[in-house]
């Protein structure tokens, strides 16, 4: 198997980005439909993709046909109501989506429980994950090894509010997931602002960098990895390996684009921490 590409590059240069992973052709084809899920749990966090780099991906694929951005209802509020972050990005072609309102689903099974899933979810329609890269949670505890962004943003997909019942099975249920709708088409890990924490401590710093890739897992890794984690030692990476998901090892990663100055940024601060 071909080591997977992850491209770093600057906040501004996602088509540079995409052409380094050969996704611009491969991805934004004619007649397609687009689902890009955002992640965000609450908007006082301000810990989501920025309008800018949404607008982005939103431009990249302008051979797309219609572009939902898709939420779902949680305990933070309602989807509709969360996704008004991004209100700048919405015209004729895009426009946001809450999954949790619409009655086309399919059936699947998410750690031995039947979930109803959105029809924009599934193949043919293209899938998008973007979020942030991040080292402590929302209710700030310190279960850091369940963390992550790309992956754990399926969660989202689960249209009802009580999401945390899964919470102590996240690996299968989000890796079922996953395998339901046919995988992460593109990973989109927006580092122009990154979370970090220790214990009762949190920073921000601003790397102004994208983290791209096709493998999510290795998006994934990669993200985790500039944060401090140890991707073998994450159990929903782990579970990926064990399914055969996608590559997880930092070492048979490729590594492409502007690589030092993001892990310059996230060393000082954990030094200044």
């Amino acid at each position: 198997m071909m080591e997977p590409t992850v491209a770093v590059v600057d906040k501004n240069s996602l088509k540079k980005g995409l052409n380094l992973i050969d996704g611009s052709d491969s991805l934004n084809s004619e007649n397609s439909y687009l689902t890009i899920k955002v992640g965000i749990y609450n908007p006082d966090t301000k810990m989501c993709t920025t309008v800018n780099t949404l607008n982005s991906i939103i431009s990249s694929f302008d051979k797309a046909i219609s572009i939902r951005v898709a939420e779902s209802d949680s305990g933070a509020g309602p989807g509709l109501k969360r996704l008004e972050i991004w209100k700048d990005c919405y015209n004729d072609r895009v426009n946001p989506f809450n999954l949790s309102d619409d009655e086309d689903t399919r059936i699947v099974e998410v750690a031995e429980e039947d979930v109803p899933l959105s029809h924009i979810l599934f193949k043919p329609n293209l899938f998008i994950s973007t979020h942030v890269p991040r080292r402590f949670t929302e209710a700030g505890d310190d279960d850091f090894l369940n963390m992550g962004s790309i992956i754990k943003n399926l969660l989202g997909l689960i249209p009802d509010t009580k999401k945390y019942r899964f919470h102590k099975k996240l690996p299968t249920a989000l890796l079922d997931m996953y395998e339901a709708i046919g995988g992460i088409d593109l990973a989109v890990l927006d580092a122009t602002h990154v979370f970090l924490g220790r214990r009762n401590k949190r920073m921000t710093v601003s790397p102004g960098l994208l983290i791209i890739g096709k493998d999510a897992f290795a998006v994934e890794a990669v993200g985790a990895h500039l944060v401090g984690f140890n991707p073998m030692e994450m159990p929903v990476l782990q579970e990926a390996r064990k399914r055969g998901l996608g590559e997880i090892d930092i070492d048979k990663i490729r590594l492409i684009g502007e690589i030092d100055p993001y892990k310059d940024m996230i060393s000082r601060a954990f030094i200044e921490m």
